[in-house]
């Protein structure tokens, strides 16, 4: 139930390996270190990653009158998470879905968790732009969605299947809130010098095409990688570094 979520943000990715997830959990993590009360919801039913990236894959789900009652991750419940994955037994279990089973899910996961208050809901969604996409675009029709977040990584062959998924965003009136281009450079853990192992600018330069925001690049540090799996905030565990800077802008943009 998302009547009492004062902003709904969707992250999605033209192809999958983006680091779609880690971007979603930790901008999670980093409204809920700027004092907002926020969830996290996972409906990327293929690879549903984000209680691994949270280190909640003990957890379990339940029901009550109202709904799915999701997982929080601290004792003053201001995460509050919600994953296909909490209903698998094993992490390496495939969920073999056809369409309409996938959407059913998907709905229910939009309408039937009991949220109850929160400054903002961010959607982890499937890549590219399938059935489960038009789902989740059906239903934000009926609720007051803040837009998306796009997240590419710098190659061509990312930067293709994004465009797609701009002028799908674009076709279903879905706003877009911005561009984030992960994976853009390699940070050394010894020296903190960038390199750009693969190529740069990519994500900007079709923020600048597309006429949408370009809200910042985000390097391969492996200390940030170290986090998956902690349930740690960036911002709060390594606050100086380009990560955090970035995330804590975004945060700021859509909360301002």
């Amino acid at each position: 139930m998302l009547d009492n979520v004062k902003h709904i943000v969707l992250v999605l990715s033209g192809k999958g390996g983006v680091g779609k997830s880690t971007v979603s959990t930790q901008l999670a993590l980093t409204l809920k270190e700027s004092g907002f009360k926020t969830g996290l919801l996972d409906i990327d039913l293929c690879g549903p990653s984000v209680p691994y990236l949270l280190g909640l894959e003990d957890k379990e789900i339940h029901q009550c009158e109202e709904g799915w009652v999701p997982v929080y991750t601290d004792a003053d419940q201001r995460l509050a998470v919600m994953s296909i994955g909490f209903l698998l037994k094993n992490r390496t279990d495939p969920i073999i879905w056809r369409g309409p089973k996938k959407t059913a899910m998907i709905r229910q996961f939009l309408n039937d968790v009991n949220w109850d208050e929160l400054d903002f809901l961010i959607i982890d969604t499937p890549p590219g732009t399938s059935d489960e996409h038009i789902t989740v675009m059906e239903c934000m029709r009926e609720v007051k969605c803040d837009g998306a977040i796009i997240v590419t990584t710098p190659q061509e062959v990312a930067i293709e299947d994004v465009r797609k998924e701009i002028t799908f965003c674009k076709k279903t009136g879905i706003e877009i809130l911005g561009v984030v281009e992960n994976m853009s450079g390699f940070v050394c853990p010894n020296c903190s010098e960038c390199s750009n192992i693969f190529s740069s600018g990519g994500g900007e330069a079709l923020a600048e095409l597309a006429k949408v925001p370009f809200l910042g690049k985000l390097p391969i540090d492996p200390r940030v990688g170290d986090l998956g799996g902690t349930g740690k905030a960036c911002v709060k565990e390594l606050p100086e570094c380009t990560t955090s800077k970035v995330l804590k802008e975004i945060a700021q943009k859509l909360s301002g």
